[in-house]
């Protein structure tokens, strides 16, 4: 078995825009589109935190190097 921590990465093979849904989906064993799918209802239901949240996590998460 495996120990060592998952981390989470921005998809680069998932990638729509920048990456993190993508990430998101792989690192939580989610399909992408439904992570992207949860982002725009919460854009929609939230307004602009889902957007802000999307854009901090892409200039913090670090890209993939798979």
């Amino acid at each position: 078995m495996d120990n060592q921590p998952r981390k989470l990465y921005r998809s680069i093979s998932q990638r729509q825009i920048g990456g993190v849904c993508g990430g998101l989906g792989e690192y939580l064993n989610i399909d992408p589109t439904v992570m992207r799918l949860i982002f725009v209802a919460g854009f929609f239901l939230t307004g602009s935190l889902t957007f802000w949240v999307y854009l901090i996590m892409w200039l913090v998460v670090p890209e993939s190097n798979l």
